[in-house]
């Protein structure tokens, strides 16, 4: 049997939307600690690493793991039915085959969604070494990218001592978006090595929604290496991406 009231449904709409950008469907890993979902996206350019420990909930029970196997679309249907002053609970009876929804507020509404099954992989934590680490204003970031997807379909990250440049070049022309400590923007910044890489803006797009659910991302890269992207969720828990770098022609 496995209980979980998270205290924000809007929030959570947002978290699920967020998974929801990379994978149709998924097999969620329940435990003691918590929640955790690791999955690659079908191309296998894109993995996503979900973790919501049980601190996190403001009630947590899990009598034994198990794995729930969800459709994110329907899912994320049900949770945006959430708003910010309701609770949200979510409930697997013990031998039940349905994943139970409940949005708590002036009414009690109860959804049910049936349980797919999704082969749970144990997909290995990259291990990687970068030479940047900068941590940044998620809606700046989101808007940078934005700003680069009116003449490119790819991204281009430059990090220097103090500064990490968004860039995007093609035939319709160019952009460079530029963060620094002094604008507010760019709250740390580690640079062992400047380093430039490039990535698919389309998959960016899609992984910066998750800044709906927090107000930094942390970026991590090296030229010519994977992006790592983290976003802390308010109240615990992370959602992190990995994207592997476009090849430059």
């Amino acid at each position: 049997m496995f209980k979980a009231t998270f205290r924000d449904a809007k929030l959570w709409n947002r978290i699920i939307d967020a998974l929801s950008s990379l994978i149709d469907e998924g097999a969620i890993k329940v435990g003691e600690e918590g929640l955790r979902l690791r999955a690659m996206d079908p191309s296998k350019i894109a993995m996503i690493d979900f973790e919501m420990p049980r601190e996190a909930f403001d009630e947590y029970e899990c009598d034994s793991e198990l794995t729930i196997g969800v459709n994110f679309d329907e899912l994320k249907k049900i949770v945006k039915r959430g708003s910010i002053k309701e609770k949200i609970q979510l409930e697997v009876p013990a031998g039940a085959t349905r994943l139970k929804v409940i949005l708590k507020g002036k009414a009690t509404r109860s959804f049910s969604l049936p349980l797919i099954d999704v082969e749970y992989q144990e997909l290995p934590t990259p291990t990687l070494v970068y030479n940047v680490k900068a941590t940044v204003m998620a809606d700046v970031f989101e808007d940078a990218l934005k700003d680069v997807e009116l003449v490119s379909d790819y991204v281009r990250l430059e990090a220097k001592e103090n500064t990490i440049a968004v860039k995007g070049q093609s035939d319709k022309g160019e952009v460079e978006a530029t963060l620094t400590p002094e604008s507010g923007a760019l709250l740390e910044l580690d640079v062992k090595e400047s380093s430039s890489a490039s990535y698919s803006l389309e998959y960016l797009l899609d992984m910066i929604k998750a800044n709906e659910a927090a107000e930094t991302a942390t970026l991590e890269f090296s030229t010519s290496m994977p992006l790592s992207l983290t976003f802390p969720i308010p109240g615990g828990g992370t959602i992190k991406y990995f994207l592997a770098p476009r090849l430059e022609e």
